[in-house]
C-alpha cells in the first residue's frame, strides 16, 4: 500500500498531468476503439438491462477500453454500471448534402448522434416509398448542418446512399 502511496506522490511531484488528444490526431486503432466504445454507450441506452460486459462484447470491445474513454457516462449502481441518458462526447458523423457528397459533421451530444441516426433511417423509409418519413424534418438542422429533404434531390443521391456510413471510416 505504501508502495502505491507513494507512485502517486511522485507524479504529483513531476507535474504530470492527465491530458487529451485531440479526436483526430488519435491513432487509426484507438480511434476505432473509441468508436467501438461509443456503440456500446447506444447500445446500453437502447437497453438499460445490459450489463456494460455484455453491450461490451456485443460491440466487440473491452469493458476497460469503455471506461477509459467514457468512464464520466458510467456510474455504477447496485454493483453494475448504468449509463447516463446523455453525453457530450464528441464524434464525427457523415451526412449526405444536397450536393449528393457526404459532409463530415463534429456532433457534441449522444442526441444529436440519434438525431443524425434517426434522419437516415427515415431517408431510408423515404426511398422505401413511405412518402411522409421525412415531414418531421423540413427546415430543421442538426449540428450546424441543415438536413436534405427535398424529395427530388434524395431520389437523385440514391446511388450516393447506398454504400453510406453515418460514421467516419478510417483510412
Amino acid at each position: 500500500m505504501a508502495k502505491r502511496n507513494s507512485t502517486r506522490a511522485l507524479r504529483v511531484e513531476r507535474g504530470s498531468k492527465t491530458h487529451s488528444i485531440p479526436l483526430l490526431k488519435l491513432p487509426k486503432r484507438s480511434y476505432a476503439a473509441r468508436d467501438r466504445a461509443l456503440h456500446v454507450l447506444a447500445v446500453m441506452r437502447a437497453n438499460p438491462d445490459l450489463s456494460l460486459a455484455h453491450a461490451a462484447k456485443l460491440e466487440h470491445v473491452k469493458t476497460r477500453t469503455v471506461t477509459k474513454y467514457f468512464g464520466s457516462a458510467l456510474r455504477k449502481s447496485d454493483g453494475q454500471f448504468k449509463v447516463s441518458k446523455t453525453d457530450r462526447f464528441t464524434a464525427v458523423l457523415n451526412v449526405p448534402s444536397a450536393e449528393g457528397k457526404l459532409v463530415s459533421v463534429k456532433t457534441r451530444s449522444s442526441k444529436d448522434r440519434a438525431a443524425l441516426g434517426q434522419y437516415l433511417r427515415d431517408v431510408g423509409g423515404y426511398l422505401r416509398g413511405d412518402l411522409d418519413a421525412l415531414a418531421h424534418w423540413r427546415g430543421k438542422s442538426v449540428a450546424g448542418v441543415q438536413l436534405v429533404t427535398d424529395e427530388r434531390t434524395i431520389l437523385d443521391m440514391e446511388p450516393v446512399l447506398e454504400d453510406f456510413s453515418l460514421y467516419r471510416a478510417i483510412q
